[in-house]
């Protein structure tokens, strides 16, 4: 087994690292350590010469040479890292995943003045305000060592020994928690295997006295099953509602027969849900839990990709009517969001390839990384492979789409700013998407239209280069996504944009990529739509349409 040291400079891991590895005759590892002797350049060097980009590239290198954790249940190695090392997302796939990881907190202040009196100099405390700069990185980096045991490591050595090893004696947590923050808008978990631990520990908190889950029978028997097993063998009285499959579970009847069930039940305000399904389950048990008895906690463990990037998080809830998608809803934000990474395995290759429409979406907001991890490992995962979850490719998409949905959504819950540029691809993938009926395109499907036609539309205002709106459009070539035309009208999809939700004083305001993100604007002129709906429609020249006003 190994034990991996995380925590800001100062923490004390070396330290730590060096006297738990004598005391159980263990191999000791320093990161800082591995690196110099890989490189042959001290770490100093390596940030003169290459800067933070260079010194990552090269800790990484040093994370990959660990190799795969042991099997050996007696402690093996002691590895303590380097700060910053745990910020990149497939380094904590490395470090974290089979592996007991320690997180050795404690106050800025301390680790400030410990790092003062260190022979190595740290930029840290070289500034103005070491402080405050410690500060900062405490908050910053918080998500990323809160999956470790949490330990002060600002009390004797003695005390961190005793309380380690006593926990060393469980042996390794058979879940990997990837990053865990509490926001403003509820707790937020990523995770492989983490589904049923993450739950129990959300009704703990909320201290409930029985475990109430909403379900879709297909979800149930690849997930929601298992983990009410886990939580009655756990001592969780353990009640489920039923919910039709997809997109027939927002319906407004559907709401109603499930606020039924919960009547049934009795269940109180002091109660809470957790939904378990895709990204239709949790829009529908999230508005019924907006509804019922005025609003009762949720919490969304969402089992489709579509619903861990996107549908599950930001508190939207809503439901369908002929007249348009998500016409009637609430924000009811979840007090926990699980993505358990694990749970996309038995995806079908259908689901899989749409909902990396919405994942390139959220990379064209402005992550440049996140298109690269699509280019580089999304074909396999769209055509079935589970490579890319083994790899932690599918963990690191998840999580970029997770944090940026949560900052945006942080400033902006009740989208009337930013969180529009959340809708990219949204107006024209809604429209085709209610055309077919919300049953033979799948939504992800529908934002990749919709992304081929919001380029479409930048590139006739001059708004996004070639260049981008090409690489856009090869990756959703590559991906499979809205290549062929699909089988709407164009009326028809007219039709549905004119009752979009995103109207505002009688204009419709469009969601734009620009040359590095995108832009809101609602002066769209009515060639640029026209040839917008060509693009995403996949039609030889644009056709005429109709200019009404409350389109242009």
């Amino acid at each position: 087994m190994d034990l991996v040291l995380v925590g800001l400079p100062g923490s004390g891991k070396s330290v730590v690292g060096r006297r738990i590895a004598a005391r159980r005759r263990a191999e000791f590892i320093d990161l800082d350590d591995l690196i110099e002797r890989q490189t042959g350049r001290t770490v100093q060097s390596i940030f003169a010469d290459e800067g933070e980009a260079g010194f990552r590239r090269a800790e990484h290198d040093a994370v990959k040479s660990l190799g795969p954790a042991g099997t050996d249940p007696s402690l093996t190695r002691v590895i303590a890292t380097g700060g910053g090392s745990v910020i990149d997302p497939r380094n904590r796939w490395l470090l974290y995943r089979g592996r007991f990881p320690v997180w050795l907190d404690g106050s800025p202040e301390i680790l400030t003045s410990r790092l003062a009196r260190s022979a190595n100099v740290r930029p840290l405390v070289t500034g103005p305000d070491p402080v405050g700069t410690m500060r900062k990185l405490a908050a910053e980096r918080r998500r990323f060592y809160a999956p470790g045991l949490q330990v002060s490591g600002t009390v004797h050595v003695e005390a961190i020994l005793r309380t380690l090893e006593t926990r060393l004696d469980d042996g390794t947590p058979a879940a990997t928690s990837l990053l865990r923050a509490d926001t403003a808008i509820g707790r937020v978990e990523i995770g492989h295997g983490i589904a049923a631990t993450a739950v129990a520990s959300a009704l703990t908190r909320a201290e409930a006295r029985r475990a109430i889950l909403l379900a879709e029978p297909k979800t149930w028997d690849v997930a929601g099953s298992a983990i009410a097993d886990a939580l009655a063998d756990d001592g969780w009285p353990v009640e489920r509602v039923m919910l039709p499959r997809g997109e027939n579970a927002k319906r407004l009847h559907v709401i109603e027969e499930t606020c039924r069930a919960l009547a049934r039940l009795r269940v109180d305000r002091r109660e809470t849900l957790v939904a378990i399904g895709g990204g239709a389950l949790t829009d529908a048990a999230g508005f019924a839990a907006a509804t019922y008895l005025r609003g009762v906690p949720i919490v969304h463990v969402p089992t489709t990709l579509v619903g861990q990037i996107d549908a599950a998080l930001g508190g939207k809830t809503a439901v369908d009517i002929p007249e348009g998608k998500n016409l009637i809803g609430a924000f009811h934000q979840p007090v926990a969001f699980i993505a358990d990474v694990a749970l996309l395995a038995t995806l079908p290759a259908r689901q899989r390839r749409a909902a990396l429409g919405e994942a390139v979406k959220m990379g064209v907001l402005g992550d440049d990384r996140l298109l690269e991890v699509i280019e580089e490992e999304g074909v396999a995962f769209a055509r079935g492979s589970n490579a890319p979850i083994e790899s932690g490719a599918i963990a690191e998409i998840v999580e970029r789409c997770v944090w940026a949905k949560v900052e945006v959504v942080t400033a902006d819950e009740r989208e009337s700013g930013v969180r529009m540029t959340l809708n990219l691809g949204h107006t024209i993938g809604h429209g085709v998407e209610a055309a077919a009926g919300y049953k033979a395109i799948l939504h992800g499907e529908a934002v990749a239209y919709g992304l081929r036609g919001a380029f479409a539309i930048a590139r006739s205002m001059n708004l996004t280069t070639p260049e981008r709106e090409r690489r856009v459009n090869h990756l959703l070539d590559r991906l499979g996504l809205a290549v062929d035309p699909p089988a709407v009208a164009l009326d028809a999809v007219w039709e549905r944009m004119s009752t979009d939700k995103k109207h505002a004083h009688g204009r419709l305001n469009w969601v734009v990529p620009t040359e590095s993100g995108v832009a809101v604007r609602s002066d769209v002129p009515a060639e640029a739509v026209e040839a917008g709906l060509a693009a995403a429609l996949r039609l030889a020249p644009p056709e005429p349409i109709r200019s009404e006003a409350g389109l242009r």
